[in-house]
């Protein structure tokens, strides 16, 4: 199992450092219990999210393109087509269309209006006179392999306390068509029909019936994606996060008002995340009553995979609304019947014992941490070699470096950057048969790099620093057959996305300042690939992903986040040990010891992990 290592080093100013060679004449070592300054060790052993605009794409061999990002494709909503003036669907009675109730991303509802009904007052179930339309265009995103998932989620939920029943389903022309229950005012109309303000004990009971019904849905296995910080990061959502979403709405409602509401422009996404991973618990909740500012620190401090204890985070609000549900401002019966179940005493007991423990032994918390700017090195088990590294390196020394490695047989596996001042790693292991390089003042130089793709190198290291110049190593003897390239103002999710779908993988990263330039290519050699970004470090992540067969093949990082692209090799390696560290100084003093047990410098980066 990896393990996680902790430890702290001093930052200090280093000159300008070069390792000659390593030792090789040792056995490898499979066994790795010293601890280092921040490090993580694995042994033995989708990621989606918003893109902003991006400035620059470009791309190697057939289907070269440049600037921009442009999907010409059909609207998730295709309201291309005209809805029908009359629904029927897999034997459901005839509904005429009425007014619209609203729209989303992938659909749209109406209310229907049974035609004919033989009992005019039946309000509920597959008679009801009134019932909700919801349309889903057949070429929606949503609709790409047949009707649209959402029907699957349904039918697994079906029955569950607070999900609305679906009676029928089926296609009429070009729309899939759900025949739902109509369902009385959203809390958005609740909330604005009451100016903008609920009270304590109506907010109160909206959080206990809420988690109650998370509880049902978790329990059949759904989850939904909803805005938590995990959510924004691209990271598959878990429980952890829909209670994380849950919170924030109930602070909403009470407070009526977020922290990082009103951000506009093409980074809006990447401010709100940044913000939310900004704003403690304490902050947030500091005008609520203490129930929510426990329910958000049990939230956010939940592990990914950790079963959260519903009965208990009911329990935080009954002080609030009291012990009768009869006078409660909304009807609480799902949470009644958890409650039950689970024993309401048992509960609050929990809840007792864990703030007496925490008393003695906090809790350590999974999301915070004091954010600081590192060395991130990456080190990989291999068979004995010459590896040579050289840091702290100003331009006008870096070609005499290079050209010293390439006489004794050694080329550049990675590259990286800290204050303007760059880092080489050189190696006799890349299996590349020959080598250029540019130092750039651009990020990235087009003309210089389309040059050599017509020449047949391909990016193989990329660094960037933050005067905006960067160092671009290009190599023969690679396994790409095609490349492509982007540089965004922030981490592009879509086109990562996008260029996954075409058989590319991610194989480079950089950045330069806030800027980020990603590489991906055609014949990598990877069967699965995922990426773990993060405002602090993303230990977790990391972890789960080595425990499920991956390994860390890119890293890039900014003042603000952190990225790891992480992947699974068609070839499994015979040492599939790896281990991650953490240090303020580059790791020369560190290196040594990695080489000592046959494990090599196969990434480095300087920018955000947490001390």
């Amino acid at each position: 199992m990896p393990q996680l290592r902790s430890g702290r080093g001093r930052p200090c100013k280093q000159p300008e450092g070069r390792e000659p060679e390593r030792n090789i004449n040792k056995k490898p070592s499979r066994t790795v219990r010293r601890a280092g300054e921040k490090e993580d060790v694995l042994k033995t052993g989708p990621y989606r999210g918003e893109e902003d605009k991006a400035m620059d794409e470009h791309e190697s061999g057939a289907g070269r393109s440049g600037g921009g990002d442009d999907d010409k494709g059909v609207e998730d909503e295709g309201s291309t087509a005209p809805l029908p003036d009359r629904v029927t669907v897999n034997g459901s009675p005839s509904y005429k269309i009425e007014k619209k109730l609203g729209k989303g991303g992938f659909g749209q509802v109406y209310v229907g209006r049974r035609v004919n009904a033989p009992l005019p007052y039946e309000r509920t179930g597959p008679g009801a006179v009134e019932v909700a339309l919801k349309f889903e265009h057949r070429s929606s995103k949503g609709c790409n392999y047949g009707p649209p998932y959402e029907w699957q989620v349904y039918n697994a939920l079906g029955g569950s306390h607070g999900v609305p029943h679906v009676h029928y389903k089926g296609r009429q022309g070009d729309y899939y068509i759900m025949v739902m229950d109509m369902l009385g005012p959203s809390l958005w109309d609740v909330w604005n029909n009451n100016s903008h303000t609920m009270s304590i004990e109506m907010v109160a009971c909206i959080a206990i019936e809420a988690i109650s019904i998370l509880e049902k849905m978790h329990s059949k296995g759904g989850t939904l994606r909803y805005a938590s910080v995990h959510a924004h990061l691209g990271r598959t959502g878990s429980r952890r996060d829909d209670l994380e979403s849950l919170a924030y709405t109930l602070v909403f409602l009470l407070r009526g008002r977020l922290p990082w509401q009103g951000y506009q422009g093409e980074n809006k996404g990447f401010l709100v995340c940044k913000k939310k991973m900004a704003t403690s618990p304490e902050t947030l909740c500091c005008f609520c009553p203490a129930p929510f500012r426990q329910f958000l620190e049990y939230v956010v401090n939940l592990k990914f995979d950790e079963t959260p204890n519903y009965a208990k985070y009911i329990s935080l609000f009954d002080g609030i609304v009291g012990p009768n549900p009869d006078i409660r401002p909304i009807n609480t019966d799902g949470a009644q019947k958890l409650i039950y179940q689970v024993g309401h005493k048992r509960g609050r007991l929990t809840m007792d014992e864990e703030e007496d423990d925490d008393d003695d032994q906090p809790k350590k918390k999974i999301r915070m941490g004091m954010p600081a700017t590192q060395w991130i090195s990456v080190y990989n088990a291999r068979r004995p070699m010459k590896q040579r590294y050289h840091y702290n390196v100003a331009e006008a020394r870096l070609s005499q470096h290079i050209e010293k490695g390439n006489e004794d047989g050694l080329l550049i596996s990675c590259v990286a950057s800290s204050s303007n001042l760059w880092a080489l790693i050189m190696d006799a292991g890349t299996g590349f048969s020959s080598q250029v390089y540019e130092l750039s003042p651009y990020f990235l130089h087009k003309e210089w790099i389309m040059e050599q793709w017509e020449k047949n190198y391909y990016i193989s290291a990329i660094a960037g620093a933050t005067n905006g110049s960067s160092l671009v190593v290009m190599s023969k003897g690679t396994q790409y057959t095609q490349q492509s390239y982007k540089v965004s103002e922030s981490f592009p999710y879509k086109w990562i996305n996008k260029k996954w779908k075409e058989g590319f993988s991610v194989t480079s990263m950089a950045t330069a300042g806030s800027r980020w330039a990603i590489v991906m290519s055609r014949g990598a050699g990877f069967s699965e690939q995922v990426v773990e970004l993060d405002f602090l470090y993303p230990s977790e992540g990391i972890h789960k992903r080595w425990d499920a067969g991956y390994r860390i093949t890119s890293t890039a990082a900014t003042w603000d986040q952190a990225a790891f692209v992480l992947s699974v090799p068609r070839r499994k390696p015979a040492d599939e040990t790896q281990e991650t560290l953490r240090t303020s100084a580059f790791p020369s003093s560190h290196v040594k010891e990695k080489w000592a047990k046959n494990l090599y410098i196969a990434s480095v980066c300087y920018g955000r992990t947490v001390s």
